[in-house]
C-alpha cells in the first residue's frame, strides 16, 4: 500500500466576516514584545492583516507573530527587534484577527463514534505493529518527497547492530539530517575508533581495561586532527553513524550540555547558537524521529509545527519519539506537542526493526 499524505482542510473565514484585522503593536526594544503579545502554537495560524487573512507559514510554539515584509513571521523573543509589528491578541477564535486552526488534518467526524474505550493511552501495554508498518511507508514517502530528520541520543551507539543499522539508514537515503548532543557522536566514533561506547565492547557489552579513557581518548584524536571529518578522512575511523553522515553530505548539529566533556570540535557551546542550527534543519522537517534522548527530543519538540508549507500546500509534519521510559516520551507531551506520535519500547531494536522495514 503507497503512503498518501492527508488532504489538510482549510479554516472557512466566510463563516465570519465580521472580524477585525489583527492588532499589530510595534516591539518597545530588542527581544521584548508589547503588552498583550499573541503566543504562537504548533497550530496553523492565522492573521488578519487589511481584511486578508496570512497564514504563519513557518511557525513553532511559544514565540511570538511579526509581519515582516508582508507576511507572518514567527520570532523568537530574543530575535525580534524594537519597533517590528507584533500581533496582539489572546483569543484564538478569530474575534481578535488571529484564528488557530487545530484540526486541519482530522478526518471528519463519524457518526456514533464511541466516547470511552479501553487502552487510548501509549504505554508499554500498546501493540505497535501497525506504528512500525506505518513507520515503513512514511519513510518510503519522505526520502523522496520530504525532509527527514533524526535526533538521537548516544544509547543509538551504544550496540553494535543498532549502530550498523542506523549507519544504513543514511547511507539508503532515510536521514535528511541529524540532530543530538556530544555524546552521541563521541560514543559513536569511539566505536569506530577503539570498538566500545563508554569503554565498554559494542557488540558483548564487556567493560574494557582501562576503557573509561575510551572517550576521552576519541575526542583527544578528534581535536588533534581539527574536525570530525579530518579525523574520519585520515582512516581512523571507517564506519558508523557521524561516518555515514560525513561522507554523504549530511548535516548533524551537535549541540553541548553543560556536562560535556571536550566536547567535539564540531559541538555548540552557545545554546542560542546551536537551537539556531537545530531550528535551521526543523524549518525544513517533514518527519521528525526522536530516540533516547530527553534533553533534545524536548527541544526539537518544542520547535516543531504540526504543518509545514512546501510548495504552496499545507501538509502534515510527522513527529515521532522513542523511547523505553514512558516518562520520557509523555514529557514532550506534556510540554505542548501534542501532535507526537509515541513509542515505548528499546530504542536499539526499534533502529534495527526500522532498518530492516525500509531497506532489507
Amino acid at each position: 500500500m503507497s503512503f498518501t499524505l492527508p488532504e489538510y482542510r482549510a479554516p472557512r473565514f466566510d463563516r465570519f466576516p465580521s472580524c477585525p484585522d489583527v492588532r499589530l503593536e510595534p516591539a518597545p526594544r530588542d527581544g521584548v514584545a508589547p503588552e498583550g503579545y499573541h503566543a504562537t502554537s504548533i497550530f496553523p495560524e492565522y492573521f488578519k492583516v487589511d481584511g486578508r487573512w496570512l497564514l504563519a507559514e513557518e511557525s513553532r510554539m511559544d514565540c511570538v507573530a511579526v509581519l515582516r515584509k508582508g507576511k507572518i513571521a514567527v520570532v523568537e523573543f530574543r530575535n525580534l527587534k524594537a519597533g517590528e509589528p507584533v500581533a496582539v491578541g489572546r483569543t484564538e477564535d478569530g474575534s481578535q484577527g488571529i484564528y488557530v486552526h487545530a484540526g486541519g488534518f482530522q478526518p471528519e467526524e463519524t457518526a456514533g463514534q464511541e466516547t470511552f474505550a479501553f487502552r487510548q493511552g501509549r504505554s508499554r501495554e500498546t501493540a505497535y505493529s501497525m506504528d512500525y508498518d506505518s513507520i515503513y511507508e512514511l519513510l518510503r514517502y519522505e526520502r523522496e518527497h520530504g525532509y527527514i530528520v533524526w535526533v538521537l541520543g548516544p544509547a543509538c551507539a551504544f550496540d553494535a547492530d543498532a549502530r550498523a543499522a542506523f549507519a544504513a539508514l543514511v547511507r539508503e537515503g532515510y536521514v535528511h539530517a541529524l540532530l543530538a548532543g556530544n555524546a552521541l557522536a563521541t560514543h559513536d566514533l569511539e566505536a569506530g575508533y577503539l570498538r566500545t561506547a563508554l569503554g565498554q565492547d559494542i557488540y558483548t557489552q564487556r567493560s574494557q581495561p582501562n576503557g573509561h579513557y575510551n572517550h576521552i581518548d576519541t575526542i583527544n584524536a578528534v581535536r588533534a586532527r581539527g574536525s570530525t571529518a579530518a579525523f574520519i578522512e585520515s582512516g581512523a575511523v571507517k564506519d558508523g553513524i557521524i561516518y555515514e553522515c560525513v561522507k554523504g553530505g549530511v548535516p548533524y548539529v551537535l549541540v553541548g550540555s553543560v556536562r560535556d566533556d571536550g566536547p567535539l570540535p564540531e559541538v555548540y557551546a552557545s545554546v542560542y547558537e546551536g537551537q539556531d542550527a537545530m531550528r535551521e534543519q526543523v524549518r525544513r522537517a517533514t518527519t521528525v524521529i526522536c530516540m533516547a534522548s530527553t534533553l533534545h527530543t524536548v527541544a526539537t519538540g518544542n520547535m516543531t509545527p504540526s504543518y509545514r508549507v512546501v510548495n504552496g500546500v499545507v501538509r502534515p509534519v510527522y513527529f515521532y519519539s522513542v523511547d523505553i521510559s514512558e516518562f520520557a516520551v509523555n514529557k514532550l507531551r506534556d510540554r505542548g506537542s501534542l501532535s507526537v506520535r509515541t513509542i515505548v519500547t528499546n530504542v536499539q531494536d526499534f533502529i534495527v526493526n526500522v532498518s530492516k522495514g525500509v531497506t532489507g
